[in-house]
């Protein structure tokens, strides 16, 4: 005969094994979102024995932002800077919203004197200006990575940048071109116009950049890399450098292709007029 206590224990385990199932369920449904689908389009910074995993947007920023200190004269510490802030601020995504009027990578705010919200919203123009202010502060390049950040950005809780400093000095690393072959990255299918990307690799590193071999290495795949963290948006399938080519089929460097010390690259066709 079944006890009360014991019909009692079996409707407990019942809805328990019910509600695992429908947790089951959920997680599977969560799992196949396409937020957590495995992405195809994705890159990879290393250096200093650490990896920093971006997908296209962040890493292309993330280059920019290296391309701009370049241009400024500025070391790789300062890349360290900027990135430790950006990844702390925006994650490194280019941000039409923030904290009050706050826009951007490094979240400026148009009414603290940065910019317009349109010229805060470009990548280029927002790391200059990020620059110029950190080039004034007095010491910088020798104070702690987050005391710089905060001397730039005076925000309400200026030790949060140092949770970033590791990541942001391997990403600097990468991205200056310091470590060859730094920067790679994987994409399934090619998108954007290659004729527009010449001109943005002279705006950023000079109008020679891509016509006559570059000088030092590190300048060289400084600009390799910027390409790489590019290609999706410019229809890349290769980079070379030194002997050693990007595949974007692959996502990976390998030995072969050229020599000497020009950075080249190799795009897809553009799709036939309809």
């Amino acid at each position: 005969m079944v006890t009360t206590r014991a019909r009692w224990l079996a409707a407990v385990l019942a809805a328990a094994m019910l509600a695992g199932v429908a947790a089951a369920g959920a997680g599977l449904v969560q799992w196949m979102r396409p937020a957590n689908i495995l992405r195809l389009d994705a890159c990879v910074l290393t250096a200093l024995n650490l990896s920093v995993d971006l997908d296209p947007e962040q890493a292309g920023n993330a280059v920019t932002i290296a391309a701009v200190a370049a241009r400024e004269g500025l070391p790789p510490h300062a890349v360290t800077v900027a990135l430790a802030t950006v990844l702390q601020e925006s994650k490194l995504r280019n941000l039409s919203y923030g904290d009050r009027d706050s826009v951007g990578l490094f979240q400026q705010r148009p009414s603290q004197g940065w910019g317009t919200a349109e010229q805060i919203q470009d990548p280029r123009y927002a790391a200059a200006k990020f620059y110029r202010v950190l080039a004034r502060v007095r010491g910088w390049q020798t104070l702690p990575v987050a005391e710089a950040a905060q001397r730039v950005q005076r925000s309400a809780d200026g030790s949060a940048y140092a949770q970033w400093e590791a990541q942001a000095r391997a990403m600097a690393v990468a991205t200056t071109g310091q470590t060859a072959a730094g920067v790679a990255c994987t994409y399934r299918r090619p998108a954007g116009d290659p004729t527009k990307l010449a001109a943005q690799v002279r705006a950023d590193f000079g109008p020679h950049a891509l016509d006559n071999p570059v000088s030092p290495p590190a300048r060289g795949w400084a600009i390799a890399g910027y390409l790489v963290a590019h290609a999706p948006k410019y229809r890349l399938t290769q980079v070379s450098y030194r002997g050693r080519t990007w595949s974007a089929s692959t996502g990976r460097w390998s030995t072969g292709g050229t020599t000497d010390a020009r950075v080249r690259f190799a795009t897809a066709a553009l799709p036939s007029p309809s």
